[in-house]
Order: C-alpha cells, then structure tokens, then sequence
C-alpha cells in the first residue's frame, strides 16, 4: 500500500485505537481511495498507566473504498521500554486481515477493512539515553564531580525558520525532555548552551573543568536560522526563546536583553552541525553575572530527565550537598548532530570539600560522605550508565567496591551490574591526616593562566588591565573576548601591550570591535594575541565610566555593577581542533573559526563603582518638608483658631497692705 506525500487539511484524519479491535472514526474521500492519519495508543500491559505511549504516526495512506487489503509499514527501532512486548531490533509492523468491520462512507458506498496488528508499536523517532558520573580528585584535597544526562533523538533536525508560518508537526517523545523539545521547535533554535554557575572556578588548583562553560552567574548563546519574516526575525525568537527559558528554569534571563546581547563568532563557534537552509545562521550571546543557581533552578532541571531523580546516577543530586559545595554550576546542551539526530545534555558539576565533612581530616570520600546518598536503583531506560572515578598516578589509594573495568587513568563502574546499594569510596590508607598545600605557586595545570583587574578610584575613568602568562615552552596564541556593558566604554587608541616589560604591539592581530551604543547596545572587543614562550603578556585599555539615569540603577545601586568574565580559548599548536564538519552552513570566511580547540578560560568577573545619586536625598527632603509643614502649620493653626479673652482680677480678694 503505497504512501501518499499530500498534506492534507488538519481536518482529514481517521483515530485508530489500537485494542483487539480496529475502527475508523473519520476519513476524507481522495478519488478512489480515503485518505486518513492515524493515531496510534498503545498500553503495554505491567507497566501501567504513564507507560501507555500515545504516538502521532503522521503517515499519510491511501485506502481503497472496497475490498480487503494489507498493509506493510516501516517505523524506526523501538525503545528500551517496548523491550517486554517486542524485540529491540523490531522495525516492521505488519497489518492483515483479521477482523471485519463495516463503514458506511457519507457518499453512500460502504466498503470493509480488515486489520490486526502483530507485535508492538511505539512511533516516532528512536530515542537513546545515556547518564554518567566522573569524579576527580583535586590536588588540594578537594573532589570534582560532573554529571552528564545525554539524551539523542535519532533522524531528527531542526526546524527551518522559514516554516514557522506553518504548522508544525505534533511533537512526541518517550525520552527526550518535552517541554525542552517544543521551545525549541517554536523558536528554531540549532544549537543552544546555558549555564548557571555560582562561584569562582579557580584554575591555578583545579585544571581544566569537564564542562567548559563555567563564568560566573548565566551564560545563554545560541545558533538560529535567519529569516526574512520581521515576526519571525532572529531577534524576535532570540527574546522568546530567553524569555520560555526563564519560565522553565525559573531564571531572571529575561533581563538579557538587547543592552547585554552580542554575537562574538570567533569565540563561540557551533559545537555540532548547522543545517544547509537557504538562509544562513547567526549567533546570539549573552551573559548575566548576578544570577545565580539554587533549588530553584535544580528542580526544572531534574523533571527533564526521564527517571527524575527517583533512580539511576540522578539520584545523588543531593541539593542540600550541591549547594554547599565549594563550586557548583548546571547546564544545559543542545545541538544537532548531522546523520544522528538532536542531542541534548544535561550536566551538573561541583567542587566539595571531603575534608571539611571529614571527622578525622583526611580526603577520603565516598558517594555517602559527599552527597549524603548512594545508588540504590538504576534507570531503567538508560541505555548505558556508567561511574568513571580518576586514578591519582602518585598516591597510593583503595577504591571500594572492585570497578568493573580499570585503566590507568579512570576505574569505570557500569551501575547495571554492580550490587545494590552502590557506594563507591576512596582512600587514602598512608594518610593519617590531609594537609592543604602552603605552596603559593603551585606547578600551573593550564596552558595559560589570567588575571584580569579594573584600576583607579575615580567614578568616571579608569584603566582595564589583563596579564596572561604562557606556561609552555612554545609559542602559542589566544584568543581574547570583551563583552561589556554601554556602562563601561572603552578607549580603544589607548590600548598598550606589554612582553615582560617591553612594548609589543606586533602581539595583537585581528581585532574585531564594536563600540557601543548607550541605553541599547554594549561594546564587543575580539582580538588574537600571540604569547612567546614562557612569557607574561601585559594588555592595559583605559575606559570611561558614564553616567546613568536614576532609574537605570540597580536596587542595591551602592554595591557597584558587575561584569562579564572575558573569555580565552588557547590555540596550542598539535591540539587536536574541532571537527570540522562538511555539512556545516556556516560561511566559507568563517570555517576557518572551527579550528579552534574547545578548551574555555573564564577570567574572574568584575565589580565597578559608578557615580550613583543621592538616593537618601528624596528621604531627607521628605522628612524635613514635613517638619517644616507640620511646625507652620501648626502655628498659623493655633493662630486662627485661638480666642484671647481679657482675664479682670477681682481687687477685693486682693490682700491689704499691713500699715507701718
């Protein structure tokens, strides 16, 4: 039975509920044939309610009006969750003959169908879901840990802008996050990263993290489609898609309007692939360093997994030990991968202090000690969960239980086939008590190191200075990103560049600047700069501070404003680069911006002191305008309202003089 390739109206569809019995509610003549959409329910018995998977097929057939027929379809894989009714590797349905029904069709001419099903149905794309938990310890006693939820939806792309004056198709999912999902197919969003960090990763003691997006307070950039549509502009779906994640992830991202809004392409290059559409694609950044992350924002977060919180690794998202933590920061990943499908990862990543929970004060940890859980259940529609817990080359350490796989450098524990309940320690047997290290330069564990400060005192200029150190024996570059708000501007003919000491102004090539535009657009500065070997390279800018309206100040307007961390990537040259991948429609003058090795340095952000306006000065006015009224008024009051009456002294009760 071929397939038709019409779309027809919305009104032309047939609901077929799938039981022991088969019926057509509605369909639509098309010639000889009827037309119709099926929509599919199925119930899979012992797995109860929220296990019944309501699919749209969305397959468009052509029936004869008489006759008996069959009926051969193909649909993707079924998941994990069908594994009780159906094989993994399930991919036709047959429909035959089997039970008969009589439809009477409007046009008067009945005709019979006769239709079964064999085996278990689950439409739609094939989903996959994989959770894994690394955990790191750190040289100065602390414990690193990230944890990544990766869902992949398979054979599906983005929405191409130019149909967002359609509509579009019913979205349905077993796995992946639903109300994720449909913000991105209403704003046709590619590619997309927020991050929420509370704190400062210090790279000195900690290295590289394992999430690289970890600047101070929200961090939302995403690759979207242009459109030639003015009500679906990329600017329109860039303020609805911050605004739908504000509303998901209860956040202020809202407030990241077009006074905090940049596109830095050289530093922010696509992760994954972008689609070839007939218009091009165009990035969208910004960044709010006051926010924030608390439970608030973990609890949306866990309700996109598809076990929650209730099994698997996810359990140990404990928040009253995350929130306590030295570090903590969420994300939330999204990209298309060309030939595979939509993937969306979900990590969480925190830096805990063993030592501070220890009685004893030494580093050893274990799942119970740092999250105050263990893993009692796994997820059972995960399709790989894994535990990967770093190996110290130079101590000697016990890890409990026996992983079930060890290199050198990680020992793995696949959680489906370890014994419940799972709790993994580390000890270190010849250390009776950690000591914190005293060194004050410690052995660099980056690349480059950065120190960023804003000087002098005065409320309306001062001067930005940036040292880089290379630590490498070779010459390297970087390069170097500002994304400032309007409130700080910069002077950019007073740029110097400093070499250990000397004036290098040959070390900064391609610069990229933006001057902003008050109350609407902030400055965004990008640059290349060249690092000799084992060098300290010293950038100094001077930068005026201009004056706000009074309504533009914050509430706590005397704690100053904070900045956006700049931003560094490394290019170190035998690094392997990003993948450069062929189906990208990312412009021929920009190719070359892939090559960059992913490896983020968020500098530390920054708090400035503008000039800020008397705001007690409404208060003391207030106070003595009303002193004043209530002393004036109450004077010229008693003065109109008061009687003086003439008061006679009576004489006789007046005592005699005594005579002499």
């Amino acid at each position: 039975m071929p397939q038709s390739a019409l779309m027809p109206p919305s009104k032309w569809y047939s609901h077929l509920v799938l039981r022991e019995k088969v019926s057509i509610d509605d369909y639509t003549p098309y010639g000889t044939r009827a037309i119709f959409r099926c929509r599919v329910e199925l119930d899979f018995e012992g797995f109860g309610r929220d296990a019944s998977h309501i699919a749209n097929a969305n397959k468009y057939m052509k029936l004869p009006k008489t006759g008996l027929w069959q009926a051969r379809l193909e649909y993707p894989k079924l998941p994990g969750i069908a594994a009780k009714q159906a094989h993994r590797d399930q991919t036709q349905v047959i429909a035959t003959s089997k039970s008969l029904h009589t439809l009477q069709m409007h046009w008067g001419v009945p005709f019979y169908l006769f239709l079964s099903l064999y085996g278990s149905l689950v439409l739609g794309q094939n989903e996959e879901f994989h959770e894994e938990l690394t955990l790191r310890p750190l040289r100065d006693g602390r414990l690193a840990s990230r944890f990544s939820f990766t869902t992949l939806l398979q054979g599906a792309t983005p929405r191409d802008p130019e149909t967002l004056s359609m509509e579009d198709d019913a979205q349905h999912y077993t796995l992946f996050p639903l109300a994720l999902g449909q913000i991105l197919r209403e704003y046709a969003v590619t590619e997309m990263h927020l991050t929420l960090n509370a704190g400062r990763w210090s790279y000195d003691r900690w290295g590289y993290p394992d999430e690289h997006g970890v600047g101070t307070g929200a961090e939302l950039w995403a690759w979207m489609g242009d459109n030639n549509i003015t009500s679906h502009n990329i600017d329109q779906r860039w303020k609805g898609l911050r605004n739908a994640l504000a509303g998901l992830f209860c956040a202020s991202l809202g407030s990241l309007d077009d006074q905090r809004t940049t596109s830095p392409e050289l530093t922010f290059s696509p992760e994954g692939s972008l689609p070839r559409w007939r218009s091009s694609h165009q990035l969208r950044h910004g960044t709010l360093p006051s926010e924030n992350v608390c439970t608030e924002n973990l609890t949306p977060f866990l309700k996109l997994l598809p076990c929650k919180s209730l099994s698997g690794i996810a359990g140990l998202l404990n928040p009253h030990r995350l929130f306590d933590a030295d570090w903590h920061g969420l994300g939330v990943h999204v990209r298309y991968l060309h030939r595979k499908g939509v993937e969306v990862r979900l990590s969480f990543q925190a830096v805990t202090d063993p030592v501070r929970y220890s009685l004893t004060g030494k580093r050893d940890w274990s799942l119970r000690s740092v999250f105050d859980r263990t893993i009692d259940r796994t997820c059972p529609v995960a399709r790989s969960s894994e535990i990967r817990v770093a190996v110290p080359g130079e101590d000697s350490i016990t890890i409990t239980p026996d992983p079930s796989s060890l290199s050198p450098d990680y020992a793995t524990y696949r959680v489906s086939e370890t014994t419940k309940p799972l709790d993994i320690s580390m000890q270190w047997a010849e250390e009776a008590k950690f000591e914190y290290p005293h060194d004050i330069t410690p052995s660099p564990l980056t690349h480059i190191s950065v120190q960023r400060t804003l000087k002098g005192s005065s409320q309306s200029q001062g001067r930005l200075s940036v040292v880089i150190r290379n630590h490498l024996p070779i010459t390297i570059q970087t390069s170097y990103l500002e994304s400032m708000p309007w409130l700080l501007q910069f002077y950019l003919h007073s740029l110097k560049i400093y070499c250990d000491g000397a004036s290098r102004d040959d070390l900064i090539s391609i610069i990229s600047y933006i001057p902003p535009v008050p109350h609407s657009r902030p400055t965004l500065l990008q640059a290349l700069l060249t690092l000799p070997p084992r060098s300290t390279l010293h950038l100094t800018m001077d930068v005026i501070k201009p004056f706000l309206r009074y309504t533009e100040h914050p509430p706590d307007a005397q704690r100053g404003w904070e900045l956006p961390p700049a931003v560094f990537i490394p290019i170190i040259p035998g690094d392997k680069p990003l993948t450069h991948d062929k189906n990208t429609s990312l412009p021929a003058s920009r190719l070359d911006l892939l090559q960059l090795p992913p490896r983020k340095i968020y500098s530390p952000t920054l708090l400035v002191d503008l000039a800020t306006p008397d705001f007690s000065m409404p208060y003391n006015v207030i106070i003595m305008s009303c002193t004043l009224i209530a002393l004036i008024f109450g004077s010229v009051f008693n003065l109109l309202t008061r009687k003086f009456l003439l008061v006679r002294v009576n004489q006789d009760k007046v005592a005699p003089q005594p005579s002499s």
